[in-house]
């Protein structure tokens, strides 16, 4: 599912985030930065107690700090936000052992924060991306 801009995404994927009851039930503690590489665009998305603080589009190498970073090809964003990803894109171990997906950073941050990413991470399913 894709979207129409890239605000417009930023918006809804805030939205859905911020009134989803489960990353609300489990995100008191879910405060991290991270980067979304979608190929065409970058989303930093700032966490702070289950909430998003913000997001940046595109942001500069000065512009703020995150902890660990997830970059892979446009299409398999896409495949990700499927409503019913096939296998190997519905989730980040498959895809970062099988497909395009690698990580980077401190990845010690994104297993503290697994359960609250991997929620946040599944609610692409609703929003669609915007590649």
């Amino acid at each position: 599912m894709a979207v129409g801009t890239a605000e417009a995404w930023v918006d809804e994927f805030r939205r859905v985030s911020d009134e989803d009851p489960e990353l609300q039930a489990h995100g008191k503690y879910y405060s991290c930065s991270f980067l979304l590489d979608m190929e065409g665009h970058q989303f930093q998305v700032i966490m702070h107690a289950g909430k998003v603080e913000k997001i940046l589009v595109d942001p500069g190498p000065l512009d703020e700090r995150y902890q660990f970073a997830l970059h892979a090809s446009a299409d398999t964003w896409r495949k990700f936000a499927e409503e019913t990803p096939e296998p190997m894109y519905h989730g980040i171990w498959s895809a970062a052992f099988q497909r395009d997906l690698n990580l980077e950073g401190d990845l010690l941050m994104l297993m503290q924060n697994l359960r609250c990413f991997t929620r946040q991470f599944e609610l692409l399913r609703k929003t669609g991306v915007p590649v």
